[in-house]
């Protein structure tokens, strides 16, 4: 009896946070330097900062097949070969379709990355803060439920997580897209500040501003205590930065977070389910299953963090079952996995720029031009609910590829490298509407390699919204390209499956009332106080804004809470 009591005491925690990556790590860092001892559960490998980045500085010509994936592969993992950043020298970063197979009910493209770190390795670090346009949005439209919180309730968990991180911008003042805590801005190019200029000219409603990112333009002492550097502009992100020019788990939150002493981190640990105690009526732990060994071992905390990412979020509390909570943990509402949406990426289009032609840029800047959503923000004016952003870069199309046939040696050469005119590729990033229909669930026939139920996901658009949106997007695009001198204007929509834009949220949303919702304005299970949810499952709508910043604001702001209540004891 002694040897078990002993054996549960090193398996207690004060905390447990299910995942490592953008909010996962949030958590940790929050939690261990409020002095908490905290464990992180990881379950895929470990990946420590520069040392676990082969790739870093590879030359194509250093990889096999020169950065591109063998036909073969791309035969046997055609979902994730659709990743826009998935390529030879970052796939070890992603997780190939037969590694971790879910039933897809309705086509949707599940994009992971189980090792720590998780996704905030590889994402796209677009950084914009919600403004109350996004979180009365439900509300005022009548979808979704009311969120319980608005812009002033996050603003100082915002400037938090700006200057930890370091976000480059500029203070733009645009009511809809709040200003932030910014680094020196990245710059536009000559072409898109002719474009800037142009619609400033045609319209009153719209505005062009350099993307808002997590890169350290001019690093301040709280990035360099953290062993980070100045971004390069390689934009060889993907691959993991060396440099920590950019933010990510591994090179920010979970070292600093290990520096306090009161972080453990446990990698190949894949969450089977979370313990609930019936007689106190609150969760006491995890099971746990060992990747390498297959063994299920449990740890006990006061509180836990579930932080998994959307979808593996949905399918842990799902799988959280007792006599309690028959169809998952704190699910007495019924709408665990239920109202997943995401973001609308099937509208883009480009075009060429005749002028400019002895202008080019320097480096590889890691960020576009935006334009802040202007479609239904202060009253319904289209014949479809919500709007959505744009982004846009202009570049310098490849080299001349009117070669002269008997072009040899140095004319050769000369030719060969003479860069072509200017293009322009513009793409939307729209807000879709939440649907009841739209959900996740578990197989009650299949399993994965670790014993648990295969995730079902049955996820669609809404139509005709979603199609009327992307065709008012190709119908403002091409006239905004018109008006600033573009031409061969073209636009498509790419048909691309939910998913592909790698936001999906929901299935866990925040509300004012436990029978419309599963969380409260804390991010805490109505129905289980001690267990939080700060990932996008978390999230009651998608607003048009990349989600990330908000996910890490809503994460610190709960785990202030969280503490606090601890110290109360409530919890």
């Amino acid at each position: 009896m002694n040897l078990n009591i002993t054996s549960n005491k090193t398996r207690t925690y004060d905390a447990i946070v299910i995942g490592s990556g953008i909010s996962g790590g949030w958590a940790a860092k929050e939690l261990c330097e409020a002095g908490l001892k905290t464990l992180v559960l990881e379950r895929g490998r470990d990946v420590k900062h520069i040392e676990d980045y082969p790739t870093a500085m590879y030359n194509p010509w250093d990889m096999p097949h020169h950065g591109r994936i063998p036909l073969a592969e791309q035969e046997k993992d055609p979902i994730v070969k659709r990743c826009y950043a998935y390529d030879e020298a970052t796939s070890h970063f992603f997780v190939k379709d037969h590694e971790h197979p879910y039933v897809q009910e309705k086509p949707f493209d599940w994009i992971r990355g189980y090792q720590v770190g998780g996704k905030s390795l590889i994402w796209a670090r677009q950084t914009q803060r919600w403004s109350d346009f996004e979180f009365e949005g439900p509300a005022r439209d009548g979808f979704a439920v009311d969120w319980p919180i608005r812009h002033k309730d996050l603003a100082p968990w915002y400037s938090k997580v700006e200057k930890f991180v370091g976000i480059s911008g500029n203070k733009d003042g645009i009511d809809s897209l709040p200003d932030g805590e910014f680094l020196p801005p990245w710059e536009l190019n000559c072409l898109e500040k002719h474009i800037q200029q142009r619609v400033k000219q045609s319209y009153s409603d719209r505005q062009v501003i350099i993307g808002r990112c997590a890169h350290l333009t001019q690093p301040k002492e709280i990035h360099l205590k953290q062993g980070r550097g100045q971004c390069q502009a390689r934009h060889l992100c993907y691959r993991g930065c060396p440099y920590g020019g950019y933010f990510s788990s591994n090179s920010s939150t979970l070292p600093w977070a290990a520096k306090t002493g009161n972080l453990t981190l446990r990698p190949h640990s894949v969450v089977h389910s979370i313990i609930y105690d019936e007689k106190r009526q609150k969760a006491s732990g995890v099971r746990v299953i060992d990747t390498q060994t297959k063994e299920m071992t449990e740890f006990y905390a006061k509180i836990i963090f579930v932080n998994a990412a959307c979808l593996n979020t949905n399918l842990i509390l799902l799988n959280s079952t007792s006599n309690r909570f028959p169809n998952g943990l704190g699910n007495d509402s019924g709408l665990l996995g239920k109202y997943v949406a995401f973001h609308n990426y099937r509208g883009a289009g480009g075009g060429t720029y005749e002028g400019f032609e002895k202008e080019y840029y320097l480096g590889r800047r890691p960020t576009t031009a935006f334009m802040p959503s202007f479609r239904n923000l202060r009253k319904q004016e289209t014949d479809f609910l919500r709007g959505y952003m744009v982004a846009f870069s202009a570049y310098r199309t490849g080299w001349n590829r009117e070669i002269h046939s008997d072009a040899f040696g140095s004319d050769f050469k000369r030719e060969s490298t003479e860069v072509g005119p200017w293009g322009v590729f513009i793409m939307m990033q729209g807000e879709t509407v939440p649907q009841e229909q739209n959900h996740v669930r578990l197989s009650t026939e299949l399993k994965d390699a670790w014993g648990i139920p295969q995730l079902v996901t049955s996820i669609d658009y809404h139509e005709p919204n979603d199609t009327k949106m992307v065709q008012d997007f190709h119908q403002q695009a091409s006239e905004i390209l018109e008006k600033s001198g573009i031409k061969d204007i073209f636009m498509y929509d790419t048909k691309q499956s939910p998913g592909l834009d790698i936001h999906e949220m929901g299935g866990v949303r925040m509300g004012k009332d436990p029978k419309t919702s599963m969380l409260n304005a804390h991010n805490q299970l109505h129905h289980c106080k001690n267990v939080f949810v700060t990932d996008g499952a978390a999230m009651t709508s998608v607003g048009n804004q990349n989600p990330s910043l908000t996910f890490m604001a809503l994460t610190a702001r709960a785990v202030n809470f969280a503490v606090n209540e601890l110290k109360k004891k409530n919890l």
